[in-house]
Formats: structure tokens, sequence, C-alpha cells
């Protein structure tokens, strides 16, 4: 279910256009995430083609009073979380919901909703995969937000061990297949 006012084909272009920016900065930014020894040799990230079935509207839930998850990370530690929100939609005919997380203290508009899917381990990274999602007005001014799974990314502990990531909590470990964003890095 996507919003009146969509118009694919620019959604396409904009996405692929964004995923192209991606790749230069993966192969050649000192701050990239691949090791330098394998930069030479980076051709590009996988990623599943767009779709925009895969960009959904989500009603939101906000929590007044959030409450703390704990989540495990790649290196076997914990990082907490306040879920701020829970998002609830539809895809593949199928009713799921996220959680919208935030760190204590971080007054950042810009929400962080790590998921798994079945593709996890399979197609996609097996830590699962994250979205970043920044919605246009306060939580509890909106009803609706768009989620876009074209967007899905890969955490930096994908591409090498020098990092710690967070793994998503077993609440957003969606039921369904969602071939979208990217793909394992190999």
């Amino acid at each position: 279910m996507t919003d009146d006012a969509f118009d694919a084909d620019a959604y396409v272009s904009e996405l692929r256009a964004k995923r192209e920016e991606k790749d230069d900065f993966f192969g050649s930014h000192p701050q990239s995430p691949i090791p330098p020894e394998k930069r030479d040799d980076f051709d590009g990230l996988d990623y599943f083609d767009p779709d925009p079935d895969y960009r959904v509207t989500a009603s939101v839930e906000t929590h007044a009073d959030p409450e703390p998850v704990t989540m495990n990370t790649s290196t076997d530690g914990e990082v907490r979380y306040l879920r701020v929100a829970t998002f609830h939609f539809e895809l593949r005919d199928t009713d799921l919901t996220l959680g919208a997380y935030r760190q204590e203290h971080d007054d950042s508009p810009t929400l962080f909703v790590p998921f798994r899917d079945k593709t996890t381990g399979q197609q996609t990274y097996n830590g699962g995969r994250y979205m970043e999602l920044t919605p246009d007005a306060p939580l509890d001014e909106l009803d609706e937000v768009v989620v876009d799974f074209n967007l899905a990314y890969n955490p930096f502990c994908a591409f090498t061990e020098a990092f710690e990531c967070p793994l998503p909590p077993e609440e957003n470990w969606l039921d369904v297949v969602v071939p979208a964003g990217e793909q394992d890095y190999e």
C-alpha cells in the first residue's frame, strides 16, 4: 500500500542513484566499513531490485513512557534502547509490527528499526538488517509513516568484525520474506 502522490519511476531512479553513491563511498572513502585491503576489488553491494510494493504505509503507535529494550550485539555484548513507537502494517498479506527505537538521551528525530525476516542468513546478513526512519513531524503528531524496506541495509559488522552492532530483538523478527534492500555481503 503506497501513498497516492507516489511516482514509482522517479522513486526507482532516485533509489538507484542513492545505491550508486553508497557503492562509491564504500569503495573509496577512508570511513568505509570495507577493509582497506579489499576496497580495490570492491565492485558494489548486492541489492534486491527496487520494488515499490516493499514501501508500505504503517500506522504509528507511540509510547509516552518508552519501554527499555536490551539488544544483544554481534560481539556478545548488550546495548539498551528505548522503544518509542510501534509500526503496524501489512506486507505480503500478513499483518506485521516493528518496534522503532532510540538510545536513551537521544533527541534525534531519526528512528532505528532493526529487523530480521525470512531472508536473514540466506540472502541477507545473518545478523539482520537495519532501517532508519526520520518522520516529517514529531511521532505523537503522526497517524501514519512510510516504512521503506528498499532502504534496508547491512550493519557495519556485516563487512568486518571490527564493529559491534545491535542485533534485532525478537519482537522485530518478521515471519515473511522481504526481498528488498541490501543483500548479504560476500
